[in-house]
């Protein structure tokens, strides 16, 4: 019988993240989690951020576990996450501050001012992207607008699991999934866009050359492998959009199968050889993001569990940690359709007091207002 090889997963979501092992005997793959942990935003003075050295401190655990529980049969891990959020770094590899979160309140009335210098069909025709106000375009852009002096210090620009492949193996790349959800990649060409670039004056020096899903990033560094007993281990750069590596999987002969990747967000789509840019596709606002093997991921971003999470998170504040089981269970004692609400709503889209702003919703729609958890 061959050895079992073992390859690890790094698979960080916008509210949590968790180290996998997935074990292959030849035939089929077993996959195992090796450790769980949060992952929830921080405010600080400039804003919300991204506590993107906690999760690498969480990471570096699930990684020095997965050694002791399987030794010298892991061959190889990828990373993946969420999509838009980057960090920018200077010359000598020093991150300028921490990531911003996606939801963070300096991209409001950005897309207006991006559309005042850049017409809003043209970068669509460019990107086929859908529009959605944290895209990293519109992140990108407020720098600009802000004066924010880090755009002048950055030499690199890496998103979430290019930091993390940095931080494990001291190279750098921008993998061309991840890279695609940022509005700024032409999926018709295969590159950034860079007159779009150019256009909103953004620094056409931080995005360099892509690697594609599959590629080999690099061994673990000697200081990563001596804290966490991972001896000859590579990382490869895999698609590093969570839905891109997700879609991969899907267990479909289809030749175009479509697919719902639910969590924070729901992420509904078919998975295509080539982008949909047309005018009924601009109209529509659907998005072309890149997946594996040059696949494009036609699909439409819904919110997800986006709503849920953020109860449970004010009620954790309010001292009552409710475990999702329990949420689920509540919820089947109230009365159905007692109130409908549209989840993907701009009131909705900020941190906050969810349960309040649910309850602001329906007195604003003269709706009956849920007063309990159950409801």
């Amino acid at each position: 019988m061959n050895q079992k090889k073992v390859y690890l997963a790094v698979d960080l979501g916008a509210s949590s993240g968790r180290v996998l092992a997935g074990v292959f005997d030849g035939q089929r793959i077993e996959l195992h989690d090796v450790n769980r942990f949060n992952n929830a935003p921080v405010q600080l003075p400039t804003g919300w951020h991204w506590n993107i050295t906690e999760l690498y401190r969480n990471i570096l655990e699930g990684l020095k576990l997965a050694a002791e529980r399987y030794g010298d049969a892991i061959v190889s891990l990828g990373v993946d996450t969420w999509g838009v959020d980057y960090g920018l770094f200077d010359k000598d590899g020093r991150m300028l501050g921490l990531p911003y979160q996606y939801r963070d309140s300096r991209t409001d009335g950005i897309m207006e001012k991006v559309f005042e210098r850049v017409p809003k069909d043209q970068i669509y025709k460019a990107t086929g992207i859908q529009f959605i106000f944290f895209n990293s375009l519109f992140q990108l852009y407020s720098e600009v607008i802000l004066k924010n002096p880090v755009m002048e210090q950055a030499e690199d620009l890496l998103f979430m699991p290019d930091i993390i492949g940095y931080w494990l193996t001291g190279n750098k790349t921008q993998e061309r999934s991840i890279a695609s959800t940022s509005q700024l990649y032409n999926p018709s060409e295969g590159n950034w866009d860079y007159p779009l670039i150019e256009s909103l004056g953004l620094p056409c020096e931080l995005f360099k050359s892509i690697s594609d899903p599959g590629s080999e990033l690099g061994a673990l560094s000697a200081h990563v492998a001596e804290h966490t007993g991972l001896h000859g281990v590579k990382v490869v750069t895999v698609a590093g959009h969570d839905t891109g590596s997700a879609v991969a999987a899907v267990p479909s002969k289809a030749e175009t199968p479509a697919y719902l990747s639910s969590g924070t967000w729901s992420l509904m789509g078919l998975d295509l050889e080539k982008p949909v840019i047309n005018d009924r596709s601009y109209t529509d606002d659907f998005t072309n993001e890149v997946g594996v093997n040059g696949r494009i991921r036609y699909l439409k971003n819904i919110c997800g569990l986006w709503l849920i999470q953020e109860c449970k998170r004010h009620w954790q504040t309010q001292g009552e940690d409710l475990p999702y089981n329990q949420m689920a269970s509540l919820a089947t004692e109230a009365q159905a359709f007692r109130s409908l609400i549209d989840p993907d709503d701009a009131c909705f889209a900020k941190s906050g007091d969810m349960p309040e702003k649910i309850q602001a919703y329906c007195r604003e729609k003269g709706q009956a207002i849920p007063e309990t958890k159950s409801e």
